[in-house]
C-alpha cells in the first residue's frame, strides 16, 4: 500500500496540535475529541504512519484541522506575517542602498554596517576550544571577486549538504557515535561506513535515500537533494521573471517545473493547494502543519546571492517566496538567511556582522529572535560546540519536530558564530548538531563558502569528490558544473 508521506490527514493532525501550542493558540479541546475518537499521534520522524485510518477517523481530521487553524493565537501581534507589520517590528531594518551594480570593496555607497563589535572569535572565549581550527580564511574576497565567491558559495551549500545527507533524520547519539567510530569525531571529513561496527549500523542506520551517494567510499558528484534544487528553482524564476517576480511567480513556476515527488514538508501540501484550486498566500495555511518548519530557509540562498549588499531587497525577495508555503517565523527563518548572506556576498563584512544584519530583519518579540539570541550568546560563550549543541537540543528538542526552522536556525547560527566563519569549522558544527543536518550544513557552507571568497579557499578534501556537476530534476540543471551556475547567478545579480 502507497503512503505517501507529508499528506495523511491523521498524521497532519498530530503536527497541528504541536505547532497550535507552539505558535500560541490553545488545542486542548480539540486534541481530546481526537484521542476520543481513537486518533493516533503523528510519526515522530517519518513523514508517513504505517497503516491507514478507517474513513471516518480521516473526515474527523480534516475536520479538526479547519478547526485548529480557526483558533486565535495569543503571539499574532508579535508573529505578524504580513511584510509591513514584520517591518514594524525591527527597528534596526537595514538601509537599502542607494542604487545598484558592484559595490566598492569596503561597501561604501551602499550600506552601513553594524557599527557593534562582533560576536568574540573563539580565541576571545573563556577556555581553549576542544580542538585546533584551522587558520580562519579571509573575510574579504581575494582577486576572483564576486564570480569566485559564488562559485564557492555554491560549492559550500552542496558540500556541506552532502557531508549531513547520511545521518539526516538520525539522533545526535546516533551521529556522535558513527562518526566517533571512525575517528572522525569531532567532525572533520565525510561521514564512511568503513570500519563501522555492524551492531553500530545496525541501531544508527545510514538515511536510506542517501547511504549509495553520500558517504565518502561513494560520493560521485553531488546527487540530487532538495537543497540544491530550491536555489536551481529560484535560479530559473529570476531568468523568467527577474527580481520583481511575485508570489504567483513562484506558484506557476513550480506546477511548471517542480516534480510533486521532489517536494517535502510545507512545499508538497502548497503543491496540493493549488493544485485544489487555493491561491496563495492560503495555501500556506490550508491544512498545512508544517509552515514554519525548514522549507522557506532552505530556499533562501539566491536571494542573497542576486542581492549583494542589499539585505532590505534580499530579505524582502525571500519573503515573496516564502509566502506560498510558510508564516510567521518560517518566513522569519528565510528572511534572516537571505539578509545574512546578501551581506556576506559583499565580501567586506565578517561572519558576526553578517549575522547582526541577518537577525535586523527578524521581528524583536518572536521566538525566532529569541532563539537566535540564545544560540549566538551560547556559542559565545562556550569552548566546547558540544556544549553548545547539548544545550540547544535541551531547550529546543522536548516540544519542535526535528524540522521545525526554530532549532534548525538556531543551529546554524551557533555553528558560524562558533567557528568564526571558518568554513571546515561551520559546516561540521552544523553538521554535527544534528536536526536536519544536511539542510544546515547547506546553509552554513553557503554563508561560509561565500566568506573564504574562492574556490581555491575550500579545503580538496571537500571539493574534489564533486567533480564540479551536480545532478536534478530542476529544467535542464542536470550535470550543470558550479562554476557555470556561479556566472548564471552572477548575471541575475548584475541584471538591471
Amino acid at each position: 500500500m502507497l503512503r505517501l508521506t507529508w499528506v495523511q490527514p491523521e498524521d497532519l493532525l498530530g503536527h497541528e496540535l504541536r505547532q497550535a501550542r507552539l505558535d500560541g493558540r490553545e488545542p486542548s479541546a480539540v486534541e481530546a475529541r481526537w484521542r476520543a475518537a481513537g486518533g493516533p499521534d503523528a510519526p515522530e520522524r517519518a513523514g508517513a504512519s504505517a497503516r491507514g485510518v478507517s474513513r471516518y477517523l480521516r473526515l474527523l481530521a480534516e475536520d479538526l484541522l479547519d478547526e485548529l487553524a480557526d483558533l486565535p493565537s495569543a503571539l499574532a501581534e508579535d508573529e505578524p506575517t504580513d511584510l509591513a507589520r514584520i517591518r514594524s517590528q525591527c527597528p534596526d531594518w537595514p538601509t537599502p542602498p542607494a542604487g545598484r551594480g558592484e559595490p566598492p570593496p569596503d561597501g561604501s555607497g551602499q550600506w552601513t554596517a553594524d557599527p557593534r563589535p562582533a560576536f568574540p572569535a573563539p580565541s576571545e572565549r573563556q577556555g581553549t576550544p576542544a580542538t585546533p581550527e584551522p587558520p580562519a580564511v579571509p573575510s574579504r574576497a581575494p582577486s576572483g571577486g564576486r564570480l569566485a565567491a559564488l562559485e564557492a558559495a555554491w560549492l559550500g551549500r552542496a558540500i556541506g549538504c552532502l557531508l549531513g545527507k547520511p545521518v539526516e533524520k538520525l539522533p545526535l547519539d546516533g551521529i556522535r557515535a558513527l562518526a566517533g567510530a571512525t575517528g572522525n569525531w569531532p567532525l572533520s571529513t565525510y561521514f564512511t561506513a568503513r570500519g563501522v561496527p555492524e551492531d553500530l549500523l545496525a541501531a544508527h542506520p545510514w538515511n536510506r535515500r542517501s547511504a549509495t551517494t553520500s558517504l565518502a567510499e561513494n560520493i560521485d558528484g553531488m546527487p540530487e537533494d532538495d537543497d540544491l534544487n530550491y536555489p536551481l528553482l529560484n535560479l530559473l524564476l529570476l531568468q523568467r521573471h527577474g527580481r520583481d517576480f511575485t508570489t504567483d511567480d513562484v506558484a506557476r513556476l513550480w506546477l511548471e517545473e517542480l516534480p510533486p515527488g521532489r517536494t517535502f514538508t510545507a512545499e508538497r501540501l502548497a503543491h496540493r493547494n493549488l493544485l485544489a484550486g487555493i491561491e496563495p498566500p492560503h495555501t500556506a495555511r490550508h491544512r498545512n502543519p508544517f509552515r514554519e518548519w525548514i522549507g522557506a530557509l532552505i530556499r533562501a540562498d539566491m536571494h542573497g546571492w542576486s542581492n549583494p549588499g542589499d539585505p532590505a531587497a534580499a530579505a524582502e525577495q525571500a519573503y515573496r517566496d516564502a509566502v506560498l508555503t510558510h508564516t510567521a517565523n518560517g518566513v522569519y527563518a528565510a528572511m534572516f538567511t537571505a539578509a545574512t548572506i546578501a551581506t556576506a556576498a559583499t565580501g567586506s563584512h565578517d561572519v558576526h556582522a553578517c549575522l547582526r544584519t541577518g537577525r535586523a530583519v527578524v521581528p524583536a518579540r518572536s521566538r525566532l529572535a529569541a532563539a537566535l539570541d540564545h544560540a549566538v550568546e551560547l556559542a559565545a560563550a562556550r569552548s566546547d560546540f558540544d556544549q553548545v549543541v547539548d544545550e540547544l537540543h535541551a531547550v529546543y528538542a522536548p516540544a519542535h519536530h526535528w524540522v521545525h526552522a526554530l532549532p534548525n536556525t538556531a543551529l546554524t547560527a551557533a555553528a558560524l558564530t562558533h567557528a568564526d566563519g571558518d568554513f571546515t569549522g561551520s559546516i561540521c558544527r552544523a553538521v554535527s548538531g544534528g536536526w536536519d543536518t544536511d539542510s544546515n550544513g547547506a546553509t552554513a557552507g553557503s554563508i561560509a563558502g561565500l566568506l573564504a571568497g574562492s574556490p581555491a579557499a575550500l579545503p580538496d578534501r571537500w571539493r574534489a569528490p564533486l567533480k564540479n556537476r551536480l545532478a536534478t530534476t530542476v529544467a535542464d540543471f542536470d550535470g550543470t558544473g558550479f562554476d557555470t551556475l556561479a556566472h548564471l547567478t552572477h548575471l541575475e545579480a548584475t541584471r538591471s
